[in-house]
This record gives C-alpha cells, sequence and structure tokens, in this order.
C-alpha cells in the first residue's frame, strides 16, 4: 500500500483510527522510510497514540505527543515541536481525535497543512453507532471538515468488531463502504483486515492487512 508523504487520520470516536495510524507509521518504518507520528488527539485520554510510544520509538518512528499524553491529566497541550512536520523530508502521519472536537486542534493548522500535498483519510466503521449508516457517515464528514478547515480526499473501510472481527464481519461491511462512498463522493482508498484473515480476503479490492496494536483492558 503507497501513502502520500502528508497523511492525516479522521473519523468517529472508536473507528480505529489510532490502531490504523500506527499501522501505517510501522509499516512505513520497516521499509526504512523516515516517519514522524503525530498524536494530536488532546480530547480522549484513552487509545492515543502516545501510550504505544516504546513501540513506535523503538521501530524508528519519531512521536511527537501532546503534552501529559501518556499520564491520567486531562488537559494536554501540543508541543511546539509539532510545527517541525512542515520542514521535514520524510512521511508525516497524523493521528486526529474523533469527532468534530477532535478536528478543532488540526484545524489550528490547516493553513500549512494546505500548502502542502496532503491527503485527510476518513475512517469509517459500520459497527459504530453513529456511522453505522451511510447518511451518518456523511453528516459526521461535514462536521470535522468544519472545524478542521480540511477535505477529505478519501475513505478508509475500518469496519471492524475489535477481537471479534471475523471474515464476515468484513464482507458485511463492504456494500456499506460502497454506499458510503457514493454517498460522501470520495474513493475507497483501501478496506483494512486483521492480517489472519487476510488470506480469505484476497479477492478484495485494495485490502490492507493490519496488526491489533490498540488493545483493551480485556483483550
Amino acid at each position: 500500500m503507497e501513502f502520500n508523504k502528508f497523511t492525516i487520520i479522521t473519523g468517529h470516536y472508536g473507528c480505529g483510527k489510532t490502531n490504523l495510524s500506527l499501522n501505517i507509521a510501522l509499516d512505513l518504518a520497516s521499509r526504512g522510510e523516515k516517519v514522524s507520528l503525530v498524536d494530536l488527539d488532546i480530547v480522549n485520554p484513552y487509545f492515543r497514540s502516545s501510550d504505544y510510544k516504546e513501540t513506535v520509538e523503538k521501530a524508528g518512528v519519531h512521536l511527537i505527543a501532546p503534552g501529559y499524553a501518556g499520564s491520567t491529566l486531562d488537559s494536554p497541550a501540543l508541543p511546539a515541536e509539532i510545527y517541525s512536520i512542515f520542514e521535514t523530508d520524510g512521511y508525516v502521519i497524523i493521528d486526529v481525535g474523533g469527532d468534530d472536537v477532535g478536528a478543532t486542534a488540526l484545524g489550528r493548522f490547516a493553513a500549512k497543512i494546505r500548502e502542502k500535498d496532503y491527503d485527510m483519510l476518513y475512517v469509517i466503521n459500520k459497527y459504530r453507532p453513529i456511522t453505522a449508516e451511510a447518511e451518518g457517515a456523511a453528516e459526521l464528514l461535514g462536521e470535522i471538515e468544519f472545524s478542521s478547515h480540511l477535505k477529505a480526499k478519501a475513505i478508509v473501510n475500518n469496519s471492524h468488531l475489535m477481537n471479534l472481527t471475523t471474515e464476515g464481519t468484513v464482507r458485511s461491511a463492504l456494500s456499506y463502504a460502497e454506499e458510503s462512498s457514493q454517498k460522501l463522493g470520495l474513493p475507497i482508498r483501501f478496506t483494512t483486515a486483521p492480517e489472519a484473515l487476510a488470506p480469505a480476503l484476497k479477492d478484495v479490492k485494495n485490502l490492507y492487512p493490519i496488526k491489533t496494536i490498540v488493545k483493551t483492558v480485556w483483550m
């Protein structure tokens, strides 16, 4: 899978943005690429890229995280270091907080981002309540774009049920992804699936197998 050098990952809370962002960053690093992963989630204290600091840095990924990330404090601030992403010649992956509230932080940098050849990927998950239907996914994206002052370029079909995901889970969401694509007027960049299911889903167009890195306490 090929990625734009400046890639933004956004979507609904719990859609799997952070796990996808981590996978992309680690994938690129494994190819020998220079990668910066930006944890731009200053809203939700759970499931942040920052929680996997040791994993990504061991792989050679440069992590830029909010102040107080990884602590119990709930009012983190963005570091000045974040401006370095506009100067690097490597890949930049930005993990944005969920929904329009999380996208507000992204909006602070909209003017500088628009100067770049950026790619904003809208992650959808059929199995999340607000985006279970194409109409809901379209409405939420409108709110995200309004708050971020940026436009999504494509959809990522990341429909899953965490550790309960099966081949059927993925296949049952394919028509939903197509309907969402038509409703939003955006192409489907790729569909994700757990690595173990990839052989059974090899007929799925633009399949991107991913690891389950982000786990809940019960997994």
